[in-house]
């Protein structure tokens, strides 16, 4: 079985699946919380038309496609605190203009059907060497980012308006959760895909929710489901010739339904 890590760019897919792992459960522990859980496959949607836009320009798809994705997840924060539009119709709106966007860009840029597919299912055989660097980069002050401020967003995850009158900058804290999830997902495209990524912030938590009872344990837990799937998913799209976002997911599937089996006896 270890013999699949011969191939270099399997090597490389692990890397960047690992990293995804680490951090994604870590968004998604707030996002799930908030009860904001699509709001990874809103953004995806909205990357993807910047992808579309990067192929259509003969450009890098990930440099558009990351202020594109950004700017979509703060005007949907901003549309929830200024216009007091709910998150759910927020979600909807930002998914189907990203995703009606997406595909006219596709249909433009001719001849690159086979380089959009990848984005939104994701494909291993185009995870590169600089991929891994920018998205453990980008992963890394994430992370610090979130420890640095972590009593501040657990807070508003569970009690916005109590985490106002705490002193929180509560409206600073949401753009930056908002911006570096729509950073992730977008560095992450290669690795799951657009319209899977939503199932990977989400599944792990949920996994993990069955067995612990804190905040912070829940957020470990489900950096090792996730770790898991990832590394499941990598082996059965290798050998079974299967597509990496889906493996991968499904991978995550079949542990939280397993999870709630246990629970459940």
């Amino acid at each position: 079985m270890l013999d699949i890590f011969q191939y270099s760019f399997m090597v490389r897919a692990l890397l960047a699946g690992l990293i995804v792992a680490i951090i994604v459960p870590v968004l998604g522990s707030f996002l799930v919380a908030r009860r904001y859980s699509l709001i990874a496959d809103s953004l995806a949607h909205v990357s993807l038309a910047g992808v579309g836009a990067g192929l259509l320009f003969s450009t890098s798809p990930v440099v558009v496609a990351i202020p594109a994705t950004i700017a979509g997840a703060l005007l949907l924060e901003w549309l929830r605190q200024k216009k007091h539009i709910s998150g759910d119709i927020g979600l909807a709106i930002l998914m189907s203009s990203g995703l009606a966007l997406a595909v006219v860009l596709a249909n433009f840029a001719h001849g690159a059907s086979a380089d959009f597919s990848s984005y939104l299912f994701g494909s291993i055989t185009t995870t590169t060497k600089a991929d891994v660097i920018m998205l453990a980069i980008a992963g890394m002050a994430s992370l610090l980012l979130i420890a640095y401020n972590y009593r501040g967003l657990m807070h508003i995850a569970f009690d916005e308006d109590g985490a106002r009158i705490a002193g929180y900058r509560v409206t600073l804290l949401n753009y930056m959760l908002a911006a570096i999830t729509a950073l992730i997902v977008v560095l992450s495209l290669r690795i799951v895909g657009g319209l899977l990524m939503s199932a990977l912030l989400v599944m792990p938590v949920v996994t993990a929710s069955q067995f612990t009872h804190s905040f912070s344990r829940t957020i470990v837990a489900a950096m090792l489901c996730a770790m898991f799937s990832v590394c499941l998913g990598l082996i059965a799209a290798f050998y079974a010739g299967l597509a990496t976002g889906g493996a991968i997911v499904l991978s995550a599937l079949v542990v939280l339904i397993c999870a709630m089996l246990w629970k459940s006896e």
